[in-house]
């Protein structure tokens, strides 16, 4: 089993940063464990935000978010990051950190078997 624990969300203003931590714990969690973030806005069905590789060298972001947000991740440490700047209202959603045992990068809903729970990120204008 692995556990994902989201953490970081809330509250801020639009035009500002926002920094999301993924700890990973369970005895199926590897560092070959690709990772991945996605969101979830009311009425909406769960879109892809970004995604890394199990080295953290390779990334892979959708299209709302480049340029505005850096994923990464340590390895020695079990966690994920999402480094979200320039925040818009069109942000807001729950996020989800989530991750799958492959050496690739995933990017859909379906390619990944482990979720978190899920934290509010709520930009306001």
């Amino acid at each position: 089993q692995v556990q994902l624990d989201e953490s970081g969300g809330g509250l801020v203003q639009a035009g500002g940063s926002l920094r999301l931590s993924c700890a990973a714990s369970g005895r199926s969690f590897s560092s070959r464990h690709a990772m991945g973030w996605f969101r979830q806005a009311p009425g909406k069905e769960r879109e892809f935000v970004a995604a890394i590789n199990w080295r953290g060298y390779s990334t892979y972001y959708a299209d709302s978010v480049k340029g505005r947000s850096t994923i990464s991740r340590d390895n020695a440490k079990n966690t994920m990051y999402l480094q979200m700047n320039s925040l818009k209202s069109e942000d807001t959603a729950v996020y989800y950190c989530a991750a799958v045992f492959s050496y690739g990068l995933p990017s859909s809903v379906g390619e990944y078997d482990s979720w978190g729970q899920g934290i509010q990120v709520t930009v306001s204008s």
